[in-house]
């Protein structure tokens, strides 16, 4: 008989060795992507400010990306953030940030990506703007419209939760062509409830 259920197990077990475990709560978190997520991503919102970033960036190289990675990192440590600024403020990212408020907790960030991995818009600052040479990416993004990509628990610093980040691709409804992809972290905590 178990004393404690599954989620301060988890939650223990984390705490004491402070690394990533497997994702008992994947099937939660599947079928919130199923019956929550998915829906809102067919949001004008969403897919119009994919689109767009997708056609301004059509040309780009991998060199040129590179140096805008580069200029982003530099920028989240700095008193001057104009490319971070920038993307914090549109509408995509606005909408997001309303998405996580109204989460009341489940999720600790949002970020959506665009056809190369790029950040279109986002929650909260991330670390990088290119996230193409990651799984949330390559894994959904690459993989196709039913694609979905959630990684382990662990525990995020920045929020002190335990999360689990869940990766979907971004489908236009007008052609069911994947147009980018969205990187969630769920608060498992939250989702165990």
């Amino acid at each position: 008989m178990r004393i404690f259920p599954i989620v301060i197990g988890a939650v223990a077990v984390l705490s004491m060795y402070g690394t990533a475990v497997a994702n008992e709560f994947a099937p939660a978190i599947t079928k919130h992507a199923d019956t929550e997520v998915r829906q809102w991503l067919k949001d004008p919102a969403v897919v119009n400010a994919i689109k767009a970033q997708n056609q301004k960036h059509a040309s780009l190289t991998q060199a040129d990306i590179d140096s805008m990675d580069k200029k982003w990192r530099a920028e989240t440590g700095a008193s001057g953030q104009p490319m971070i600024q920038a993307v914090m403020a549109n509408d995509l990212s606005k909408f997001l940030k309303g998405k996580k408020d109204g989460s009341k907790g489940l999720y600790t960030e949002i970020f959506v990506m665009d056809n190369k991995g790029l950040n279109v818009g986002q929650s909260d600052i991330t670390s990088d703007y290119w996230q193409g040479d990651e799984a949330k990416w390559q894994k959904t993004y690459s993989v196709g419209a039913s694609a979905i990509h959630i990684s382990d628990v662990a525990k995020d610093e920045s929020t002190q939760s335990f999360q689990s980040q869940l990766s979907l691709p971004v489908v236009d409804p007008a052609n069911n062509q994947v147009i980018g992809a969205v990187t969630i972290g769920i608060n498992v905590e939250q989702i165990a409830h």
